[in-house]
């Protein structure tokens, strides 16, 4: 018999069970005639007990015990799924002895734990600064840099930096309520007008400081140009001096073009700044810095593109298919406004998701059976992944939260 200590627990083997696993390390134990090899598999050998002493866990090691008895592996569901791996890997013993059922399950919560540790490491990283204050150390204006980037970065870390981030929120939405003023009829007037440039002035004014404050403050240009925040805040003050530039542009025309042609650049260059105007609202989204709410709601869609992706596609089919059915028996009604499936797209596409505008309606009785199972069709595929959705917001929201109070 082969005498063994794992972490004081005393257990005995048949030399000839354990040659008939000669890969794993009690195998080559009991198979070595060479001393020294022998004590390069164990961690020390008391001489007057004949005992190889292993520093491992015994609770597990009854399982490997069990192994060598019966040639079976049993896995158990209270185990800790990376120490247990980490431990048969030491005995040399493969998870291929373990019966079918066992494994499956095992691999099943393996790779749970797998994914939850890689979203805990995803939710960190979401939090985590893209700079830290020691990376300053050294470098040119280090001290100077560093209090910059508290200032801008870390609102937690004085008052004015807290004083910075409200300011920051409050800038957010002057310019958003700004920007919804503008398209008031009574706001069109001279003095409306004015009020409103002057406060996207003063927004612009405040954005581009910010952004510039970040720029000097980060320790690599490359990665703060490829950060998300970073590129919404550029979003965020180009529409500005966009809309600067072309006034000037245009006024410059002005003095050296035919006025037929003046009027065509003006119309032309009057759309342009409508759309440059439009992307103002992408300032909206600078709100998701301070928001926790937002940074889940963005990472719960990331997390989840496949299953949002799979309800799209549901809703494509159906719509598609419920379309074409509601053509095929609505289409020789007189008046009906289902002449075509592109046509019944819409009232497709209302229905299942139970809107139901009640702009196109079935007439024949046929084509409301059609309409029913439509929108029961919805109310199931809408139902399915609410709940998903929802639980892994609410999951990833009490974390983030948990991080931030933490740090």
């Amino acid at each position: 018999m082969l005498n063994i200590n794992v972490g004081g627990k005393l257990f005995q083997i048949a030399y000839k069970v354990l040659a008939q696993y000669p890969i794993t390390r009690l195998g080559k134990l009991a198979l070595y005639t060479d001393p020294e090899k022998k004590l390069q598999l164990c961690d020390d050998y008391l001489v007057q007990k004949n005992e190889y002493f292993f520093d491992r866990d015994p609770s597990i090691f009854h399982y490997i015990f069990h192994f060598y008895r019966s040639g079976v592996l049993w896995v158990m569901d209270e185990m800790c799924p990376s120490n247990f791996v980490e431990e048969i890997e030491y005995w040399g013993i493969h998870l291929k002895y373990s019966q079918r059922c066992c494994r499956i399950l095992f691999e099943e919560k393996q790779d749970e734990l797998n994914e939850y540790l890689k979203i805990e490491k995803e939710l960190e990283a979401e939090l985590e600064p893209l700079d830290s204050g020691e990376q300053f150390d050294g470098k040119f204006l280090g001290e100077f840099r560093k209090m910059i980037w508290n200032l801008i970065e870390n609102p937690y870390s004085s008052v004015p930096a807290k004083i910075i981030a409200v300011m920051s929120s409050f800038f957010v939405l002057i310019s958003i309520v700004g920007m919804t003023l503008s398209t008031v009829e009574e706001m069109k007037n001279k003095t409306g007008k004015m009020w409103m440039e002057q406060m996207e002035m003063i927004c612009a004014i405040f954005f581009t400081s910010e952004y510039l404050m970040r720029l000097i403050s980060s320790s690599s240009l490359k990665i703060f140009l490829r950060a998300a925040f970073n590129a919404i805040d550029l979003v965020a003050i180009l529409p500005f001096y966009i809309q600067l530039l072309f006034e000037n542009l245009d006024e410059a025309d002005t003095l050296y073009h035919e006025e037929l042609h003046k009027v065509e650049n003006v119309s032309k260059l009057g759309k342009v700044l409508k759309l440059i105007k439009l992307m103002r609202i992408f300032r909206i989204l600078k709100l998701a810095r301070h928001s926790t709410g937002l940074r889940a709601f963005s990472f719960t869609m990331r997390q989840c593109y496949q299953q949002v992706c799979c309800l799209l596609l549901f809703i494509a089919m159906g719509v598609f298919t419920f379309s074409a059915l509601i053509h095929s028996v609505e289409h020789d009604v007189p008046g009906t406004d289902f002449t075509s499936i592109p046509y019944a797209w819409w009232w497709a596409a209302v229905s299942l998701s139970t809107v139901g505008y009640g702009d196109t309606v079935p007439d024949t009785i046929l084509g409301r059976m059609v309409a029913f199972v439509c929108i029961s069709f919805g109310i199931i595929l809408n139902g399915m992944p609410i709940s998903i959705l929802y639980n892994k917001f609410s999951d990833y929201y009490a974390k983030l939260k948990a991080h931030e109070l933490s740090q």
